[in-house]
């Protein structure tokens, strides 16, 4: 196979078919499209790759194993430093990360990591070959974990192989966190999370679901009961547009609306008891993953109209390309340079419109991306009967608030060591979303790496 040979595109669902069900949309590689895939790979001797990752998986060691046929081999290398390459192989941003580093991207398009990836995940799962890993021998210290989502759940697993008892905490009825209530079922398949639960609880990690710490019992009532604690609450505190008609019937927070449609399964009312506002055209504010979610959401839901409305232009839209592309494909209606100033309702305080002003990009702001700026007399209206605010989320306080010496920014991101994911608090670590804000799955599972091995040392040498 030559490096000039055209990556191997992936299977999907054809876009009339997928907005009628909640499938995944890509179909996978076959074991021929893997190996041919894999077969591009440069074998190079500094793979850039590598550095990409931000759990530094052993990128060209697995690819050549797949190039072989060796999948099993390849799922043992993966996980060697991902825990959950299933989930990674799908909702990671590899064209920013492992792929952008790809020496083969610089000529011609770089090797389909994500894909491979997924692909021996899938492999693993559905064959079930895969042993157990190695544990070590009980050394009687307990951790608890505080939030169930891709950080807590890569601490748990690491510290589960080095002996320690681990109790993981999670404020909802299911574990997972983001993986369950925030990704839909088209994107990241609930099956495959409950797959990676149920390998952690064989290796003796027990989960207590519906307890809030912070409600419940406090940060300082738990570290009674264990020798360290790791906090990875996430990100779950929503953001508003601020703007006049925002309490109205049919808005919608992005959280309140994809959990009530991931976790509740309201897509399947009345068999599940959890209903939501289909609407018969939605608008979506917001552009990025959390957006498209949302608006590929309502287009399964059977709104005739789908409308994303962003005050910048496409090329500043901070969602995955992938995703952007799955959406228009779908027929989602692009409102771009626009920006809401207020909702309007009917007498019955149910939503009815969004009134917008146009926008034109100026000069860049300190995110680098061009300021918009409000055309004046622009102003026009959308009807729409449901809106979804996807603008980006907060840390959730609940913790935080019955926890004084537990130090936090000025926007309650709880301040850690960036290498030993130390807090202020002895005992207590974190990482993943509370402390780096709405961050990627993979940037949650390294910080989770990192805990890890500070939790290790400081229960090792017991220095603080």
């Amino acid at each position: 196979m030559s490096a000039k040979t055209p990556r191997h595109k992936m299977p999907e669902q054809k876009p009339e078919e997928r907005i009628k069900n909640f499938n995944e949309v890509p179909l996978g590689y076959t074991a021929e499209m893997a190996i041919a895939e894999a077969e591009r790979c440069l074998q190079c001797k500094k793979p850039a790759c590598v550095e990409g990752c931000p759990v530094n998986v052993r990128i060209p060691e697995f690819i050549k194993e797949v190039a072989e046929g060796n999948f099993l081999k390849a799922i043992e290398v993966i996980k060697g430093t991902n825990s959950l390459p299933a989930v990674c192989g799908r909702v990671c941003p590899q064209e920013s990360q492992c792929e952008a580093k790809c020496v083969l991207g610089k000529k011609f398009e770089p090797v389909a990591i994500g894909k491979i990836e997924g692909f021996v995940a899938d492999y693993e799962r559905e064959k079930e070959h895969l042993p157990a890993p190695e544990i070590k021998t009980k050394n009687g210290k307990k951790v608890a974990i505080i939030g169930s989502g891709p950080a807590g759940l890569t601490v748990a697993g690491e510290l589960a192989k080095l002996g320690y008892s681990i109790t993981v905490y999670e404020a909802l009825h299911t574990a997972g966190g983001v993986l369950v209530y925030g990704i839909p079922e088209f994107r990241l398949p609930k099956k495959i999370v409950s797959y990676e639960i149920e390998a952690l609880a064989k290796m003796g990690v027990e989960f207590v679901t519906n307890r809030v710490v912070g409600l419940s019992e406090t940060l300082a009532d738990v570290m009674q009961r264990f020798d360290a604690a790791f906090v990875a609450t996430g990100a779950g505190l929503p953001s508003f547009l601020n703007i006049p008609g925002e309490d109205l019937q049919g808005v919608y927070s992005a959280n309140e609306y994809l959990t009530r449609v991931n976790l509740m399964k309201a897509y399947k009312f009345p068999e599940y008891d959890t209903p939501v506002i289909k609407g018969r055209s939605v608008g979506v504010f917001g552009a990025g993953n959390v957006a498209m979610d949302s608006a590929r959401t309502a287009i399964r839901l059977g709104s005739k109209d789908v409308h994303l409305v962003y005050r910048r232009s496409r090329d500043e839209m901070p969602a995955r390309g992938e995703e952007i592309h799955h959406a228009e494909e779908e027929g989602l209606i692009f409102d771009l340079l626009c920006n809401p100033v207020k909702f309007t309702g009917d007498e019955n305080g149910r939503l009815c419109g969004v009134e917008c002003v146009r926008m034109e990009l100026g000069e860049p702001d300190d995110s680098g991306r061009r300021r918009p700026v409000e055309i004046k007399g622009s102003e026009f209206t959308i009807d729409i009967d449901v809106a979804i605010i996807a603008i980006g989320n907060g840390s959730n306080p609940i913790l935080q608030k019955t926890a004084p010496d537990l130090k936090c920014n000025k926007w309650g991101n709880i301040l850690a060591d960036p290498e030993t994911m130390r807090t202020s608090v002895k005992g207590v670590f974190a990482g993943g979303d509370i402390v780096t804000g709405a961050a990627t799955v993979i940037q949650a599972m390294g910080a989770g790496r990192k805990a890890a091995k500070g939790i290790d040392d400081y229960l090792t040498s017991g220095e603080w």
